[in-house]
């Protein structure tokens, strides 16, 4: 990756709201709708994954079809000052925790959660209990997504067998 970010103008706005919108769209359709030859676009969507702009492709799936029935955020609190960098090594051992950010306030992060059932959430929760240096939890179970359509309502990977 280039250390000096490339020039982001207003056909690179274009094209990565089209991708973003839809990633299986075509360069073809997109240079038509903003002007350019499908080269010109490849060339231009190729530089934007060069240098880190487009991180890159997903599909997102409805979570239950993946045997995700149960989500939650969780709210974590740790001893002391925990690194974010600790923070960080322990939610990699968790394949159900999809999301995870420090944040401002009270808690020292917060975790995104999808279990297969409200047993399986226990059992990942006491899991994240045992790390030495978190004192304490607090979760939200979600009853629903108020915008369907946005990331957070979908899945990218499968439940765990059990």
């Amino acid at each position: 990756m280039r250390s000096t970010p490339a020039p982001f103008d207003d056909l690179d706005r274009k094209i990565v709201t089209a991708l973003v919108a839809n990633a299986r769209t075509s360069f073809a359709e997109i240079g038509a709708a903003i002007g350019l030859s499908a080269t010109a676009v490849k060339r231009r969507a190729d530089r934007l994954r060069e240098t880190g702009v487009i991180t890159g492709f997903t599909a997102t799936v409805r979570p239950a079809a993946l045997g995700w029935r149960t989500e939650a955020y969780v709210e974590v609190y740790c001893e002391g000052a925990a690194p974010p960098r600790r923070l960080a090594e322990v939610v990699r051992n968790h394949p159900e925790i999809t999301a995870a950010m420090t944040v401002t306030g009270g808690a020292d992060a917060l975790l995104h959660v999808r279990a297969r059932d409200v047993e399986h959430f226990e059992e990942v929760l006491e899991r994240i209990r045992v790390e030495p240096f978190i004192r304490k939890t607090v979760s939200f179970m979600v009853l629903s997504h108020l915008l369907p359509e946005s990331p957070e309502a979908g899945a990218n990977q499968a439940a765990p067998e059990e």
